[in-house]
């Protein structure tokens, strides 16, 4: 049975189709899905792109929160239904309450466009749970408000909960901990800065996306 994707596209995303094209790529069928749409329809994974929603004004997601889709975002996901907020989609989960913590300006207040090193931090989540912890992935980066924060108790709790699924091997942005990607208690919510459906081909430089693809597009 074919997986069917829904790919939000708010106002100013920019990587709905690299979402689209890479779940093909996996044998998935993927659509996108309006913002300003109530419901879902029959879907079996939400993905919330990068991009700039509603041109990130205020902050990062803080618009994108409002629009009448995060609705039923939000009651697939309390249903368990997976979803990955990639770069500004993180953003847009942390601005939804779907995950803690914030994003903040990259230290050094500059844009970053690079190949990272990440490391599998934790399986308890839908896009690691068949990656052995502790294996490294090379996977772009590509923000400027990456830089994830949250308290020192939401960090305690993370890290005891193994709620961290990903860590940068050499942190780029200052996210406290390290911290790349992250899942919430149930484990299909994930929300992740670096773009694994920006590393699926050779020529892209990486196939490391597809490993956390996959067990997404498995769901």
């Amino acid at each position: 049975m074919t997986t069917e994707v829904g790919v939000v596209l708010f106002p100013g995303s920019n990587c709905e189709h690299d979402v689209v094209d890479a779940a093909r790529l996996l044998g998935a069928d993927a659509h996108t899905l309006w913002h300003g749409d109530a419901t879902l329809g029959a879907v079996d994974v939400v993905v919330i792109p990068g991009g700039f929603a509603h041109g990130d004004y205020l902050r990062p997601g803080a618009i994108a929160r409002f629009s009448p889709i995060m609705a039923a975002v939000t009651d697939f996901a309390r249903s368990g239904g997976p979803v990955v907020g990639i770069c500004n989609g993180f953003q847009v989960l942390t601005e939804a309450a779907l995950l803690p913590g914030a994003l903040q300006k990259n230290k050094g207040l500059k844009f970053l466009c690079e190949s990272t090193t990440l490391e599998v931090a934790s399986d308890r989540s839908v896009m690691t749970r068949d990656i052995a912890i502790g294996s490294r992935l090379n996977i772009p980066i590509n923000h400027f408000e990456g830089n994830f924060t949250c308290s020192p108790d939401t960090l305690r709790e993370l890290e005891d909960e193994r709620r961290i699924v990903l860590r940068y091997v050499d942190n780029p942005n200052g996210s406290v901990g390290s911290i790349a990607g992250i899942t919430n208690r149930e484990g299909n919510v994930v929300g992740l800065m670096p773009h694994p459906e920006r590393a699926t081909s050779e020529l892209l430089g990486s196939t490391d996306g597809l490993s956390l693809l996959r067990g997404l597009f498995a769901s």
